[in-house]
């Protein structure tokens, strides 16, 4: 039976608040085996509850044609929500009032996210600030330039808090406010050398984090940390990026999520300003003082703000068995090639509820690939 609260996506008039074991129940979730933010969306929309969802994951799995995945257990949840707490660490669940509601609004919103510091930061309008890691002197002055401008104005500046032009953005937006999005847990810093600044900033702003505690980064994690820089942000401005570099990764989830972009312009003759250039070959808004940002983003910000669905205890959708003559039709239709539920539903003749825990069986059991579009492919 579902609980108050464990509905990720019904409809409630205001934010919820999770009981400590139903936060229990959504860390072991979020930290099983195979379990993204996109399947943990599917979980809780098909089961109702995190509790529920837990017991239903192994058969999933087995069916789905894959070996028994690792469920983490509840001394598991426990010993990192203790480890949080020692940190100043909360876990805020995606509905609840601390949670930026425009972080929840993209398609791999994280169920969970870690955060310490003054959270009214996260109040505020936000805007991303990304660049270089071997910035130029002009591109740290001009990134300085931009946050402390965009600090004065009321904006919280987010970066990833990396050396140069992250480093830069953070420290100019010190008394104002500005949010770290790490690629680690909220205790492994990365570069260690900006353990200082974190600290510091967190006087008035904010470390946000979807990974578990003692999470060391690796290099796959920094784009899933770019995507939440670009996911709490109306918009996200680069300063300096060379071509291919995770600055241009952070532009393009941003404009995947319909926020908008913004590049200064560089000397063709420098590598670090190849990115830039070509993003405003492609549309972005040139900026070379604050006033560009500002022009753009003060009349969305004028705009009535519509808030997003939260929890409420129940389910949106019965739980249906493919059967196996189902399963077997779902697989025979799949491919590389990325396709949606309403192609499969159509041309397998069963009804959504059966496709959809079909398609979950085989996500968990390490089978399903589902693009940032919502489609699907087999691996």
């Amino acid at each position: 039976m579902s609980t108050p609260g464990d509905d990720l996506f019904a409809r409630a008039t205001a934010a919820i608040r999770l009981t400590d074991r139903q936060r229990l129940d959504w860390l072991r979730l979020a930290r099983s085996e195979n379990v993204g933010p996109r399947t943990f969306r599917e979980l809780i929309k098909i089961y109702g509850s995190a509790s529920a969802a837990l017991e239903a994951v192994p058969e999933l799995s087995r069916r789905g044609g894959g070996r028994s995945i690792r469920i983490a257990s509840l001394a598991e949840a426990e010993r990192e929500m203790a480890r949080a707490a020692a940190f100043g660490v909360s876990f805020v669940a995606i509905g609840e009032r601390d949670y930026p509601d425009r972080l929840r609004r993209i398609a791999s919103a994280p169920p969970l996210i870690a955060l310490r510091g003054d959270l009214s930061c996260l109040t505020r309008p936000m805007i991303g600030l990304v660049g270089s890691r071997n910035a130029s002197i002009a591109g740290i002055k001009m990134a300085a330039l931009l946050a402390r401008g965009l600090g004065q104005a009321g904006f919280t500046t987010v970066s990833g808090l990396a050396r140069g032009i992250d480093a830069a953005a953070h420290e100019a937006s010190l008394a104002t406010g500005t949010v770290a999005v790490l690629a680690g847990g909220q205790d492994h810093v990365y570069p260690a050398e900006h353990e200082p600044l974190l600290v510091r900033l967190l006087d008035a702003g904010a470390a946000v984090s979807e990974m578990p505690m003692g999470h060391e980064p690796r290099a796959r994690d920094f784009p899933r940390r770019n995507r939440l820089i670009a996911g709490l942000s109306l918009g996200v401005i680069v300063v300096e990026a060379a071509d291919r570099s995770g600055s241009l990764i952070t532009a393009r989830l941003a404009l995947e999520e319909n926020r908008e972009v913004f590049a200064v312009p560089g000397s063709p003759l420098d590598p670090r300003a190849e990115g830039t250039n070509r993003l405003l070959k492609q549309g972005a808004t040139l900026v070379t003082e604050v006033d560009d940002i500002l022009a753009v983003l003060n009349p969305i910000l004028a705009r009535p703000f519509e808030q997003t669905a939260l929890e409420e205890e129940g389910r949106d959708m019965d739980v249906v068995d493919p059967g196996d003559d189902g399963r077997q039709r779902i697989l025979a239709l799949l491919g590389p090639v990325p396709v949606t539920l309403d192609d499969i539903v159509r041309a397998s003749g069963l009804g959504p509820a059966a496709v959809r825990v079909a398609l979950l069986e085989l996500e968990l059991a390490g089978r399903l690939h589902r693009d940032p579009g919502g489609r699907v492919s087999l691996l």
